[in-house]
C-alpha cells in the first residue's frame, strides 16, 4: 500500500514511540505527593516546557488534552461559557473542522451563543472584508475561531491578518493549527492568538495526545469538571506518557520542518502537475491561495469520491475524500456545485513519502477516474 493520507494520521516516529513506551511503564500519578508522583510531575512539566519552547509559548499557556477535538471544544465552548453576556457572539469560518463547527452549532442550537459564519472566497480563504463586518465593534464577542490551514483542501488562512483585525476591538482569536504545525513556521507568541490547538498524530506523535495553548488572560470555563487539573479548566488524571510523546513529536517536527516542507512541496507539485496533464477534467482546489506543502486536493469532473477511493485502494493507493457519500461542506462553502463537491480527492504526504508513492498515484489515477466516471454515468441515467 502506498499511503497518501498523512493529513488523517501519520506514523509515529520511532524515537517518539520508544519514549512513549518507556513512559507507559513508569509509575506515579503526577498529582500524588509521594516520590513517584512528584517524579511523574517533573516529567510532565518537562514535556510542557519542551512543547512550549517548540511553539513559541510559555509553559503556563500549555493545557494538555486528549487531542485536537477536545482542545477545540475547550476553546470554543470554554470561551462562550466564560463570557458574561447571556448570549455572546461566536464567529467561526464556514470551512472549519467539525470539532469547531459542530461545537459552535451545538452552542447556537441551545441558545448559548449567537453564531456567525465567516464567508470564504472561491479559493477557500476567509474573506477579510466579510470578517471585518462580522466582527463589527466587538461587542459581546466571545471568540473568533479560524483554522490555520484547512484539513481538507490544505488552504492556508490569513491568521495574522484576522488577529490584527480582531485586536482592533479587543476580540480573542483561536486557531486550530493541527494541520499546519509540521510544515509551516508557527510561533504562538508572535501570532497574537489567544488560543491554538495542537495534536500529536498529525506530526509523528500518538493518537490521544494534544494540547490547547491558551493565554492566561483568555477567560475559559471548564467543559467538564473533576479534580481541577490544568489551570482548573481541564480536569482528569494527566497522561504523562502522552504529554511527553506529544512534546517530543512537536519538537522533532519543528526542528526539521523547513527542509521537510521543501521536500514535500516538490513531491506535491510533481503529483499535481503530472496528474492534471494526464487526466482531463481534474481541477486543483485553492489554486490561487497559499496551500500546505504536503496536501494536494483535486476535484474530478464526472466522478464521485467513493468510487475513486475504492478504485485507488484496489490499486494499492491510500488517499481520502472530503466527505463520504455526500457533498463536501467545505467545497460547498467555496461555491462548488454539488456534483463537484462530491468528487474530491485529497492526497497528503508525510515523512515516509517518496517519489515511488507519487509514481504509484500517477499510474493508478487515470484508470481509477475512468472507472468512477463510468459508474457515475450509470447511476445518473
Amino acid at each position: 500500500m502506498r499511503y497518501l493520507d498523512h493529513a488523517a494520521t501519520t506514523p509515529v516516529r520511532p524515537e517518539v514511540a520508544e519514549l512513549y513506551v518507556r513512559e507507559l511503564t513508569r509509575e506515579g500519578n503526577p498529582s500524588s505527593l509521594h516520590a513517584a508522583g512528584q517524579a511523574a510531575r517533573r516529567r510532565l512539566e518537562e514535556a510542557r516546557e519542551e512543547l512550549a519552547a517548540a511553539l513559541g509559548a510559555e509553559p503556563a499557556e500549555v493545557i494538555f488534552t486528549s487531542g485536537g477535538t477536545e482542545a477545540d471544544n475547550l476553546a470554543v465552548k470554554g470561551a462562550v461559557y466564560a463570557h458574561p453576556a447571556d448570549r455572546p457572539r461566536l464567529l467561526v469560518s464556514a470551512v472549519e473542522h467539525h470539532a469547531v463547527l459542530d461545537a459552535a452549532t451545538w452552542l447556537g442550537e441551545r441558545g448559548l451563543a449567537d453564531v456567525g459564519l465567516l464567508p470564504v472566497t472561491g479559493d477557500g480563504v476567509v474573506d477579510l472584508d466579510g470578517a471585518g463586518a462580522a466582527v463589527g465593534d466587538g461587542r459581546d464577542l466571545a471568540l473568533v475561531s479560524v483554522m490555520w490551514a484547512n484539513n481538507e483542501t490544505g488552504v492556508v488562512q490569513p491568521v495574522e491578518e484576522l488577529v490584527a483585525l480582531a485586536a482592533q476591538v479587543g476580540a480573542p482569536v483561536h486557531s486550530d493549527a493541527v494541520q499546519a504545525i509540521a510544515t509551516l513556521p508557527i510561533d504562538f507568541a508572535r501570532s497574537g492568538l489567544a488560543a491554538m490547538t495542537v495534536t500529536g498524530h498529525k506530526l509523528g506523535g500518538p493518537v490521544g495526545a494534544g494540547a490547547l495553548l491558551a493565554r492566561r488572560e483568555l477567560g475559559l470555563a471548564p467543559v467538564h469538571h473533576g479534580g481541577g487539573q490544568e489551570r482548573g479548566v481541564r480536569s482528569g488524571t494527566l497522561d504523562v506518557a502522552g504529554a511527553a510523546a506529544l512534546a517530543r513529536a512537536v519538537h522533532l517536527a519543528v526542528a526539521d520542518r523547513e527542509a521537510e516542507a521543501r521536500r514535500l512541496a516538490v513531491l506535491r507539485d510533481r503529483l499535481v502537475t503530472e496528474a492534471l496533464a494526464a487526466v482531463p477534467g481534474l481541477r486543483l482546489t485553492g489554486a490561487g491561495a497559499p496551500r500546505l506543502p504536503h496536501v494536494a486536493h483535486l476535484t474530478v469532473e464526472g466522478a464521485d469520491a467513493d468510487s475513486l477511493l475504492f478504485a485507488l485502494d484496489m490499486a494499492g493507493v491510500g488517499a481520502s475524500a472530503g466527505s463520504a457519500c455526500q457533498a463536501s461542506f467545505v467545497l460547498t462553502a467555496m461555491g462548488y456545485p454539488p456534483e463537484m463537491a462530491r468528487s474530491a480527492l485529497r492526497f497528503s504526504l508525510g515523512r515516509t513519502s517518496t517519489d515511488d508513492d507519487i509514481d504509484a498515484v500517477l499510474a493508478a489515477l487515470p484508470e481509477a477516474v475512468e472507472r468512477s466516471r463510468a459508474a457515475n454515468a450509470t447511476r445518473t441515467r
